[in-house]
């Protein structure tokens, strides 16, 4: 069964820069398309970037469009969510999933395995 951990989260200034990290087990990760997610305080989760299966495509919600760029190591099963130019409207807690499907989408049904999440706070 696959497992997802995610890592890489802190506490950084506006303007900065975090690298998020999703690392499998327990299955390939390249049988997976990924997305990363991430939920405020207060607030529904909602999703910020997605991988195709073979990384040949990605999608981005408009609020991260330009500042933060998913990529995918399937030789070392993981996925990276680089995220540069931080706002304070990007805290939350960031999880990665993964769907058994060759595209992505923001779509929470049908991602079958999730991540615990890490904390992103962007603050001064």
């Amino acid at each position: 069964q696959l497992q997802l951990v995610e890592s890489g989260g802190g506490l950084v200034q506006p303007g900065g820069s975090l690298r998020l990290s999703c690392a499998a087990s327990g299955s390939t990760l390249d049988e997976y398309s990924i997305g990363w997610f991430r939920q405020a305080p207060g607030k529904e989760r909602e999703g910020v970037s997605c991988i195709s299966k073979y990384g040949t495509s990605t999608r981005d919600a408009d609020s991260v469009e330009g500042r933060f760029t998913i990529s995918r190591d399937n030789a070392k099963n993981t996925v990276y969510l680089q995220m540069n130019s931080l706002e304070p409207e990007d805290t939350g807690v960031y999880y990665c999933a993964a769907r058994p499907t060759l595209h992505c989408s923001f779509s929470e049904a049908p991602y079958t395995s999730w991540g615990q999440g890490t904390q992103v706070t962007v603050s001064s």
